[in-house]
C-alpha cells in the first residue's frame, strides 16, 4: 500500500489528483482511533492526514475555534480548559472499545469527530457534531479545493455543507480544516443516582427529568447486569441524570430532583470528579469495553422506546446492553450470532407492525462480519438514489473511502 502524508492543502489537493489520474482509490485516515468502523477497505492508497493537525485560530471571546482537521482533540481539550471552555458536543474516545492498547488511544482528532457525527451524552442538551461545526476546508474526490461554512456562529445562508460533511465518514472529500463553536465549561456538576428501577420505570423517570425546567444534562440506564460488569454502580440497575452549571443552581436542582423522583426507589448523588468519571464511561462506552468477541451495536430510536428495544434483544440474543440519551441510544454487545445480531436488532427496530423507527449501526465486529451485514441502517430505494448522487457530485470516480459506507460507493 503506497502512503501519502500531505503537510497542507496544496500537498492534499496534489495526492487526490494523482490517485485520480491513476484510478487508484484512497483510504483516508487521521488518528487512526475509528479505522475498525466502517466497512473494511483494502485500498492500494492510504491518505494520512495527522500532519495537517493544530490549532489556527482561537478567540475564546467569540466561541469559535478552528484547527487543522487532524488536531488531536486531547490538545483542542487542553486549549479549551485553559480558556474555561469545552467541545460541548463531548466527542467520545473509543479506544478501549476496540481494544487499542493503552499506548495507541487518545488519538481520536477533531476532523475525524466531525466525520463520523460522533456525540456524547450532553446531546440530548447541547446537539449533535453537527450542530457545532462551523465551517471547512477540504479538497473533493474530484480533486478540487473548496470550503464552506465560516469562522463565526451566525453565517450566511445557502447550503450547509458542513452537516453534509458531519457523518460522510470521508467519502465525499478530505478534510483540512474545520471549525466549530465552543461553549463555556460548567462551573458545577452533580449527578443524580436512582437505583433499583426496571428498564420501563427508568426510562419513564429519564423523560420526565429532560423535560422538567431542571436543565439536565446527561440521561442514562445501566441494568444490572451491565452494571455488574462495568463496575460502574456496583450489581443493581441504576438511572442517571447530569445537572451541571453555577454551583447554587446545581446544588437546587439536584435537590428538586432528588425530592421528585427519589421517593420510589433508593437516590443518591454523585459530585465533581465522581460525576466526570462516570459521564466519561457513559460516552465511551467502557460498560461494554470489555467485549472482546461480541458485536457491538449503536441503536438510534425514539427514547420511549428504549426499553423495550432492549428487553427484547435480551430475550432474543445473549446480550449486555445500556440506554443513554434518556432511552433513544441503545448501546449493545451480542454474542453467539452468526449475523452479530442485525437481523434481531432491526426486526425489532421496525416493530411487530413493521412501522418502527430508527437506526442500527455495527460500531464494533470482525471484518468478515462488517462485509456480510449492513454495517449501517439499509436505505430505502429513493434515499439510496439521492446519497449516491450527491457520492456522484462529490466523488465521481469513487477515489475517497469507497465502500466504507455501502459496497461499491
Amino acid at each position: 500500500m503506497s502512503r501519502f502524508a500531505p503537510a497542507d492543502l496544496d500537498e492534499l489537493r496534489d495526492a487526490i489528483g494523482e490517485a485520480l489520474a491513476v484510478e487508484e482509490p484512497l483510504e483516508v485516515v487521521a488518528g487512526g482511533s475509528k479505522r475498525g468502523f466502517g466497512r473494511p477497505l483494502q485500498l492500494p492508497r492510504l491518505l494520512d492526514l495527522s500532519r495537517l493537525a493544530g490549532i489556527r485560530d482561537y478567540q475564546p471571546s467569540e466561541l469559535v475555534l478552528t484547527a487543522g482537521a487532524a488536531t488531536p482533540i486531547e490538545e483542542i481539550d487542553a486549549a479549551l480548559a485553559e480558556a474555561g471552555q469545552m467541545l460541548a458536543f463531548e466527542p467520545p474516545d473509543l479506544g478501549a472499545l476496540f481494544g487499542l492498547p493503552t499506548a495507541d488511544r487518545g488519538r481520536r482528532t477533531l476532523g475525524g469527530a466531525l466525520a463520523c457525527n460522533l456525540s456524547g451524552p450532553r446531546r440530548i442538551k447541547a446537539g449533535a457534531a453537527r450542530d457545532h461545526f462551523l465551517g471547512f476546508r477540504g479538497v473533493s474526490g474530484r480533486g478540487e479545493v473548496f470550503k464552506a461554512g465560516g469562522k463565526v456562529v451566525k453565517n450566511v445562508t445557502g447550503y450547509d455543507l458542513c452537516k453534509l460533511m458531519a457523518g460522510s465518514f470521508g467519502t465525499l472529500a478530505a478534510l483540512e480544516e474545520v471549525t466549530v463553536k465552543v461553549l463555556p465549561r460548567p462551573e458545577a456538576l452533580s449527578t443524580v443516582m436512582l437505583w433499583g428501577l426496571d428498564a420501563l420505570a427508568a426510562v419513564r423517570t429519564l423523560s420526565r427529568a429532560v423535560a422538567s425546567p431542571h436543565e439536565v444534562s446527561g440521561a442514562a440506564y445501566l441494568p444490572a447486569s451491565t452494571a455488574g460488569l462495568s463496575s460502574l454502580s456496583g450489581s443493581t440497575t441504576v438511572a442517571a441524570l447530569r445537572l451541571e452549571g453555577p454551583h447554587p443552581s446545581v446544588m437546587f436542582r439536584r435537590e428538586r430532583l432528588l425530592a421528585e423522583l427519589g421517593s420510589g426507589c433508593d437516590a443518591s448523588s454523585l459530585d465533581d470528579q465522581a460525576s466526570v468519571t462516570f459521564w466519561r464511561a457513559v460516552r465511551d462506552v467502557l460498560p461494554l469495553a470489555g467485549s472482546e468477541d461480541r458485536a457491538i451495536w449503536r441503536v438510534s430510536v425514539a427514547p420511549s422506546r428504549g426499553d423495550e428495544l432492549g428487553e427484547a434483544v435480551s430475550r432474543r440474543l445473549d446480550a449486555s446492553w445500556y440506554l443513554d440519551w434518556a432511552g433513544g441510544l441503545l448501546w449493545a454487545a451480542i454474542a453467539g450470532a452468526e449475523d452479530g445480531g442485525a437481523a434481531v436488532i432491526r426486526d425489532t427496530i421496525r416493530g411487530a407492525d413493521g412501522r418502527g423507527t430508527g437506526h442500527a449501526t455495527l460500531i464494533k465486529g470482525s471484518p468478515e462480519l462488517r462485509r456480510s451485514v449492513p454495517v449501517f441502517e439499509p436505505q430505502s430505494p429513493p434515499l439510496a438514489a439521492l446519497t449516491a448522487r450527491i457520492k456522484d457530485g462529490f466523488d465521481p470516480r469513487r477515489i475517497l473511502n469507497p465502500g466504507r459506507i455501502v459496497d461499491g460507493t
